[in-house]
């Protein structure tokens, strides 16, 4: 394997015009880029003139695509594909890019006959030759007749000319559930380029699915470690190229997008072993998590144990949990993380790599030098080795009994719905949390998805209004939590509604239905439905959660009690947590809209 891999990416990943894209690409660091043919057609720049654009930006031009429904037809259809192909031929010339893609045909002038297929592609090749060209034939899962990258080697191998080989797209091998173990058998020199791009596990038409829902590699559920890691085992010394059709990164900003895309080849890298790069960061858990502005954790039992030094900062403290309340930024958000790494050096240094520089920040005399990076959503992420950073914070003396709060046991962050898929891949990259399942339900004001992100001791929510239209959509767009740990949610949801915390009423219709749907005891459910305690379970055990109201203008708090092995989030309840959160804001009068 060779550390020194280059790395390609297809204009059609990106958004904007051909100008637009190919500077995204220069300036996340991309080598090469394929050269989409409706981006030439729309481009304003002549072929020549986008040749010398490309070499000032530092890009080479490695493929130009796609070259369709060409092989195995009749001879008046042969003879207009070959006049297609000079002239393809002539503008490979002046772009100064010697491989072009030719797909599998989904014509219905093709015929089924290997034979025919390969003597028309030994013709294609032998004129693309004699111009110093080469012609990469891809099998589209889709194709009438050639729809796997087996079949198309076999057909390439009986055309036996120098000029021909393959090109392996991850997706249209993988979507068909097809083993890449064979690919091991081509020869290196014969694999001409290789196109790279994940996807979720969706069932649907493998062409609707290919053309709108493809991701980058670690975005979705593809194994693309192991399947690269046979391309590059059978000899494959091209470029990892990305062609990534994809809705929402085709409309999104495309210097954030190509960042997402490089960073997604890093990953890969880093996965099969190519990079001089720390490992990922094995967490045991949460140093703290901030909040700005006034969140009224003296109602949760919190004790206010500390006054920051320089900052007006607060900790706030509680069993194992810590909250940091902020007096500066967007009041009602949650401001920043603190993770606890053994070593946080190695991932600061390992999120630099993975294109997630750390902040700058300032530390005054004798303070803790922590190290923050910055998440796509914008919440700042504090590595900390120990608990050094609680001596920036001068003791206040205050104590007070608690209410049953041990810890945090996640954070959930909303994300906007274009940054959903990158959110995924910068939490699995950068800090080594593995995505779960992606769970899509159907909340009061539209969908939502959701997933959660883990590893170690530390568990993440992301999730994302996929449409939020009109005046009826609720006021609070991205709402944000903090969940902590209990050992027996009853007790104290009771505890906190004694001391006057604002918890969140659930219905009683939702109960009604938890008894036919679980059979719970009848005292069990009774103390269920008295605190407003809501239940999930799964194969490994049971989840208690219950809800604050609102604590500002975006955030609450949630409390949970894990019995046994369970390792969801309870996303089966909250559409009915949605519900209620906009009853409530509707009786304090905070509805906006």
């Amino acid at each position: 394997m060779r550390p020194d891999l280059r790395t390609a990416i297809a204009t059609v990943c990106l958004s904007g015009t051909l100008d637009d894209k190919l500077a995204a690409a220069a300036e996340a660091g991309f080598d090469g880029v394929e050269l989409f043919e409706n981006d030439l057609l729309a481009a304003r720049r002549g072929p020549a003139e986008i040749r010398r654009r490309c070499a000032d930006l530092g890009l080479s031009i490695d493929l130009y695509q796609p070259f369709r429904d060409f092989e195995a037809v009749p001879p008046d259809v042969l003879a207009a594909n070959l006049r297609r192909a000079e002239h393809k031929f002539d503008l490979m010339a002046e772009l100064g890019v010697d491989t072009v893609l030719v797909c599998s045909s989904v014509s219905p002038d093709a015929i089924d006959d290997d034979d025919l297929a390969a003597e028309q592609l030994h013709l294609l090749a032998t004129r693309a030759g004699e111009r110093g060209l080469r012609i990469a034939y891809e099998a589209l899962a889709w194709g009438r007749f050639v729809n796997g990258y087996e079949h198309a080697w076999r057909i390439v191998r009986r055309a036996a000319h120098p000029a021909l080989g393959v090109c392996l797209d991850s997706f249209h091998i993988l979507s068909k559930g097809d083993d890449p173990r064979a690919i091991r058998a081509i020869p290196g020199e014969k694999i001409f380029f290789l196109q790279l791009a994940d996807a979720p596990t969706l069932p649907m038409d493998v062409l609707q699915w290919s053309r709108h829902h493809r991701l980058f590699p670690g975005q979705g559920d593809f194994d693309l470690t192991t399947f690269t890691r046979n391309v590059l085992d059978a000899g494959y010394r091209g470029p990892l190229s990305l062609e990534v059709f994809n809705d929402v990164f085709r409309q999104s900003d495309p210097y954030r997008a190509a960042v997402d895309a490089m960073r997604s080849l890093v990953g890969l890298k880093d996965s099969l072993g190519l990079l001089d790069v720390p490992a990922a960061p094995v967490s045991d858990g949460y140093a703290f998590a901030e909040v700005v502005g006034e969140s009224n954790l003296a109602a949760l039992g919190f004790t206010r144990t500390g006054v920051h030094r320089s900052k007006p900062v607060e900790l706030w403290t509680q069993g194992d949990a810590r909250v940091l309340v902020n007096a500066n930024g967007e009041p009602g958000a949650i401001g920043a993380l603190g993770i606890s790494v053994p070593d946080p050096a190695a991932a600061a240094q390992r999120a630099k790599v993975l294109l997630a520089p750390p902040l700058s920040r300032t530390a005054g005399p004798g303070e803790a030098p922590l190290t923050a990076i910055a998440t796509p959503d914008g919440t700042q992420i504090f590595l900390c080795a120990n608990d050094d950073w609680l001596g920036d914070f001068v003791p206040t003396g205050e104590s007070a009994p608690g209410a049953g709060i041990t810890g945090i046991d996640h954070v959930a962050l909303t994300q906007p719905f274009d940054n959903f898929d990158e959110a995924t891949l910068f939490y699995r990259a950068v800090l080594g949390l593995e995505p779960g399942a992606t769970a899509e339900f159907a909340a009061p004001f539209g969908l939502v998805r959701g997933r959660g992100v883990s590893g170690g001791g530390v568990r993440l929510t992301l999730d994302a209004a996929l449409v939020r239209r009109g005046g009826w959509a609720p006021a609070v767009e991205e709402p944000q939590h903090i969940a902590f740990t209990c050992t027996d949610a009853v007790a104290c949801a009771e505890a906190l509604r004694q001391s006057g915390a604002r918890l969140l009423d659930i219905p009683g219709n939702y109960y009604d239905d938890l008894a036919a749907r679980t059979g719970l005891p009848a005292d069990r459910l009774s103390a269920l439905r008295e605190h407003s305690v809501l239940y999930d379970r799964d194969e490994h055990g049971e989840y208690l959660h219950f809800y604050t109201e609102l604590a500002g203008a975006r955030v609450f708090f949630e409390v949970v009690q894990r019995i046994g092995g369970y390792r969801g989030f309870g996303v089966t309840n909250a559409p009915v947590r949605m519900a209620a959160h906009h009853d409530a804001r509707g009786r304090t009068g905070q509805l906006s809209k």
